[in-house]
């Protein structure tokens, strides 16, 4: 044997959990039809379109990801990461629950809302009997923090708030905001906890880059053409040429993104302590906008 060989390879050093209140929040939304218009973001025909599409990845979604957390519960000893554990499964099953009422309405405009909804099912199965359960959890690891970094936008950007003109659309996409931050790096921890596979991570993120963006693609184009609007000139062409200029398609969010892949990457190296504290007060603070709509809380 090689004195290579021989040598004890040097512990793993696992950095402390950091203490964060992981908060399920029992609350509901309404979207009558006539407040709700069929492109309901500010009017715009591919973005009304877009926000769908993502809507509708969401129940299948938030069920995988508390299904592949839920597979290493077991092995997760510390206390902190136990309760954190804990609320982001309470706030996924919140978050899919209220996106497929959303979806519902959106259905009955003539979005495939249903159709995405099924093949996002089947495409997850698939998944997980093909992959192991660590890659699966890498997966969510990677798609958390996607969901995470364009929920940022719109917490922090006015231009991204305004596009979300129906107050009850925009009180659930700002909802469901502030809770991907407050969770947004609990599937890391467990990975990082039960694997820590650097190279693993970095690979599957950039495999989930390419299936996100080819569903999104794919599933926007889809809706679109089931769209009579889209058939109008006057409507498409002008709502294609403003989609460049989108505040989630920005240079700083794209490094964000991107940035995940750097070796000794942490979800909390951008600190959104600040901007949820701002917001839980916002939305649920003592004269918050949403402080009426809970139904109690774990």
């Amino acid at each position: 044997m090689s004195k290579a060989a021989s040598r004890p390879r040097p512990a793993v050093t696992r950095p402390a959990i950091k203490p964060r209140n992981v908060r399920t929040r029992r609350i509901a939304f309404e979207y009558p039809p006539e407040k709700l218009p069929r492109h309901y973001v500010n009017g715009d025909l591919v973005m009304s379109h877009i926000v769908t599409v993502l809507s509708s990845l969401f129940p299948e979604g938030e069920d995988y990801f508390v299904r592949t957390v839920r597979n290493y519960r077991d092995q997760i000893d510390d206390p902190e990461l136990k309760s954190q554990v804990a609320g982001f499964i309470g706030q996924e099953v919140t978050h899919g629950r209220e996106h497929r009422q959303f979806n519902e309405r959106l259905a009955s405009y003539g979005y495939p809302t249903r159709l995405i909804d099924r093949l996002t099912k089947y495409g997850l199965s698939f998944n997980e009997k093909v992959l192991p359960k660590s890659v699966q959890l890498a997966n969510t690891a990677a798609l958390e923090h996607y969901t995470a970094t364009l929920a940022e936008v719109l917490l922090r950007d006015s231009e991204a708030q305004a596009m979300f003109d129906v107050d009850e659309v925009r009180s659930m996409f700002q909802w469901h905001a502030l809770e991907e931050n407050e969770h947004k790096s609990v599937a890391f921890d467990v990975y990082e906890t039960v694997s820590g596979n650097h190279r693993i991570r970095t690979w599957v993120m950039r495999f989930t880059t390419l299936g996100l963006l080819g569903t999104l693609i794919a599933g926007t184009v889809l809706s679109l053409l089931l769209d009579r609007s889209t058939y109008n000139p006057l409507r498409l062409f002008p709502s294609l040429r403003k989609l460049p200029r989108s505040p989630w398609l920005r240079r700083e969010v794209i490094r964000q993104l991107r940035d995940y892949n750097r070796r000794g990457f942490h979800p909390d190296d951008h600190d959104t302590s600040e901007l949820i504290a701002e917001w839980k007060t916002r939305l649920f603070g003592t004269d918050g906008a949403l402080a009426d709509r809970m139904k109690g809380a774990v």
